[in-house]
């Protein structure tokens, strides 16, 4: 199942973030869907994590890991530019965001 660490400098950007989350979850589970593999929102996992110090390239960072359909592999440019509009419609005093998708084949510990 997906997995989105996003990675943030200030304080105020989480509380943001964090007020998102459920609507972001959705927004995902419907992007990265495709025929092999339809997501709900509980099947996307949204981790906050804060830095302190380095070099990043925006104060928010968005690394989205998924399994690479070929549908997903495809499109995955289109899916980050649209996952930056969407944060930035949501919240408008976000200046820097960059989304990766990071795309690989993945097992998971789920049972059947």
């Amino acid at each position: 199942m997906p997995t989105v660490n996003i990675f943030f400098e200030e304080n105020n950007d989480i509380r943001k973030l964090d007020a998102i989350a459920p609507q972001l979850r959705e927004y995902l589970a419907d992007k990265l869907s495709c025929n092999l593999k339809k997501l709900t929102p509980p099947e996307i996992s949204i981790r906050f994590i804060k830095t302190d110090g380095g070099e990043m390239i925006a104060s928010i960072e968005l690394e989205i890991t998924a399994h690479a359909f070929p549908e997903r592999v495809e499109r995955q440019d289109k899916i980050c530019l649209e996952v930056v509009d969407y944060i930035k419609k949501q919240i408008p005093t976000i200046k820097e965001l960059q989304v990766w998708l990071k795309l690989c084949e993945l097992g998971h510990s789920w049972k059947s």
